[in-house]
């Protein structure tokens, strides 16, 4: 196939940045996205040019590390898949991509296609454990959980933190990030020690950071590859009322 690129070029955070066109004559369909972009580093480098740089880590879809904007949709045009895992024949011969880093105040562009998502890690940081003694892995039936909670847990803990929630938010809120990483533990018998103290400090830690407030677009969960709900965003927020209620 052949595409034409239009790449994201930023050489740091306090720089401009702006597209930069790119023709590729031999695109494999059976290619993924980013070993797409791998070719077209391997020619920047040949022809003595800079490649461009993008996160990625796993390429198993698992990580959260690839986040990219192609075609003002994160992650892609495929329902629940990451750039990663998304291939060439996606797209048509001919083609113009347009590819562009998360657009967010809170993440801010370290260089062409890398953003700094250090403010999920600063987030987690602030609410994100529990107190309960783990231990070694206890029997499976020690603890009593209902399996409507379990699957619940499970469902949000399958959030890989790769951004693509704000990215696709208008207002790049945070919500349904910390909505899951509130939920998954505040769901279990080990999380509830802690679980009003640490939806007041995430949901606080998130607000501190420049997050945007949800205004229930829901473009959250259509463009998260985990499928996440914003059903998880309501049960964060009755459990913000709550402990707000008790702390006062």
């Amino acid at each position: 196939m052949k595409l034409t690129l239009h790449v994201w070029r930023q050489k740091s955070t306090s720089q401009k940045g702006a597209f930069e066109t790119h023709v590729m004559d031999s695109v494999s369909p059976d290619m993924s996205f980013l070993e797409m972009l791998d070719e077209l580093n391997q020619a920047l480098i040949t022809n003595g040019k800079e490649p461009v740089a993008f996160d990625h880590d796993c390429r198993e879809g698992i990580c959260g590390s690839c986040g990219v904007v192609i075609n003002g949709r994160p992650h892609g045009p495929q329902r629940a898949t990451t750039a990663c895992q998304l291939h060439m024949r996606s797209y048509q011969d001919g083609q113009e991509i347009w590819v562009e880093p998360w657009r967010a105040s809170a993440f801010p562009v370290v260089k062409d296609l890398m953003v700094d998502r250090t403010s999920f890690d600063r987030i987690i940081q602030s609410g994100g454990f529990i107190s309960v003694r783990t231990g070694s892995a206890p029997d499976a039936n020690e603890i009593p959980v209902p399996k409507v909670d379990a699957d619940k847990a499970f469902d949000a803990a399958a959030c890989i933190g790769c951004g693509a929630c704000v990215a696709a938010c208008p207002n790049a809120s945070a919500m349904l990030f910390t909505a899951a990483k509130v939920s998954h533990m505040g769901l279990l018998p080990q999380g509830q020690p802690e679980r009003e103290q640490r939806v007041l400090s995430m949901v606080s830690t998130m607000d501190e950071e420049g997050f945007g407030s949800c205004t229930n677009h829901k473009e959250c969960q259509e463009a998260c590859p985990k499928e996440i709900s914003i059903d998880y965003i309501s049960r964060m927020n009755r459990d913000y009322v709550c402990a707000s209620k008790n702390k006062g």
